[in-house]
């Protein structure tokens, strides 16, 4: 059984405040994620292991963007987004 087979995926943009790690000037930056929420209908070809898998399993979201890039006309320099998660389970 194939995640996809489980999961709808569609992406969402969230908003967060960040600091640049070279000029330290923080602005608020636009995140793309990949929310994954549980299929209503479920396929059909399931064996007692794959149930057990969709019993256990959750809606989450997963980071796409690791990089960002600083909003200073000054700066412009690319910093990796620090201290936030890259998984996150609703």
């Amino acid at each position: 059984m194939n995640e996809r087979d489980i999961f709808d995926e569609r992406q969402e943009v969230k908003t967060s405040s960040f600091a640049c790690t070279y000029c330290r000037e923080r602005n608020d930056y636009e995140v793309r994620w990949m929310k994954r929420t549980k299929k209503k209908n479920l396929p059909r070809a399931m064996n007692e292991r794959d149930r057990a898998q969709l019993e256990k399993s959750r809606d989450y979201m997963v980071r796409i963007d690791d990089m960002l890039m600083c909003k200073n006309p000054r700066c412009r320099k690319r910093f990796e987004i620090p201290t936030m998660q890259s998984i996150v389970f609703l």
